[in-house]
């Protein structure tokens, strides 16, 4: 399999990837409830706005709209006879904005949970997972992406499902948790056991890490976890822009561009080669995260307490003292998209 991760940051150290999917689409009209994935079809101009304005900002890196691809979450919509077509768009359009940009720009599809249990917890068996994903990565292969990109996981299973489909599809892999159940996924895996979870498959991931949680000081710490326990591995960190608020009926993100700046520069020192934001994180954010990466110079490894000084408390780490579950707070969001 290529492997175009690898080869960029050969070139440039350190890749940004893109930000948020739902933030930005909320801001273009997307309504609660509704699938994303339709807007591949029926509103193209606005994903290709989507991920013009990730390129425009910087990002090495964009996803495609297809987090909620697979046909288990488009049944919801009445779209399980789509995914194809779907997926294949969505990387088209994707596709036709990196071939513009002017450098190399890595397309990677969007592959998210399926929102059902696996067995024994949940009907689901792992071979129909495994079948799910493969329909799903079928199509964004046929549109163009390079890279298949696990994300907003939580249970191993369902991990190991979607990396076993796109070794069988034939696209190279990465694939991040969620830990925002006071420091572990909601189905219990732990930062620094990430790296486990496809070791005995035919083919390795290009990059692992975390994505989405509760905001940037505990994907840091996060970092830390999986750095140590695998110094070697490329690490993907794409954290969440602040705690989100209610400001009426709408969520805004409380992470300002300098905070998500400073976020960037901590995940560099951490270990990190690939960095994005999550939840929350608009174009004017990307370009502030941008810019620090381009200005940052390596510095000492932090700890938990340099990252809490400089980008706040640690939220899981108050729930674990508590002894209470802290539930990511992009979690209702990202039921349908990547908030």
């Amino acid at each position: 399999m290529q492997n175009p991760i690898d080869a960029l940051i050969a070139e440039k150290g350190v890749l940004l990837a893109d930000g948020a999917t739902g933030t930005n689409l909320f801001a273009m009209g997307l309504q609660s409830g509704e699938a994303p994935e339709l807007w591949n079809e029926e509103a193209p101009e606005k994903i290709e706005a989507l991920h013009q304005g990730f390129v425009d900002a910087g990002s090495d890196i964009i996803l495609t709209n297809s987090f909620g691809g697979t046909r288990h979450r488009l049944k919801l919509h009445n779209a399980q006879d789509r995914v194809h077509a779907l997926n294949r768009k969505a990387a088209e359009i994707a596709c036709a904005v990196a071939a513009k940009a002017g450098r190399r720009v890595i397309v990677a599809g969007s592959v998210g949970p399926t929102g059902e249990l696996l067995q024994p917890l949940g009907a689901l068996t792992y071979e129909d997972a495994v079948e799910a994903f493969a329909e799903q990565i079928e199509g964004l292969k046929a549109g163009g992406a390079e890279v298949a990109w696990i994300e907003t996981m939580s249970a191993p299973d369902e991990i190991r499902a979607a990396a076993e489909a796109a070794i069988r599809v034939g696209l190279p892999y990465t694939y991040t948790g969620s830990f925002d159940t006071a420091g572990r996924t909601m189905m219990g895996l732990a930062p620094k056991d990430i790296h486990g979870v496809a070791d005995d498959l035919a083919e390795r991931p290009l990059a692992v890490g975390a994505n989405c949680g509760v905001g940037a000081p505990d994907i840091l710490a996060a970092l830390l976890d999986m750095t140590e326990a695998r110094p070697d591995a490329t690490i993907v960190v794409k954290g969440n822009c602040g705690i989100p608020e209610f400001h009426g009926s709408e969520i805004h993100y409380s992470g300002t561009p300098e905070l998500m700046a400073d976020y960037v520069r901590l995940a560099v020192d951490g270990g990190a080669r690939i960095i994005g934001g999550c939840c929350g994180t608009s174009f004017a954010h990307l370009a502030a995260m941008r810019k620090a990466l381009d200005e940052h110079e390596k510095a000492e490894r932090p700890d938990i307490t340099g990252i809490e000084a400089r980008v706040g408390p640690m939220r899981n780490k108050a729930a674990a003292q508590s002894g209470a579950g802290s539930v990511g707070p992009g979690r209702r969001e990202r039921r349908r998209t990547r908030a």
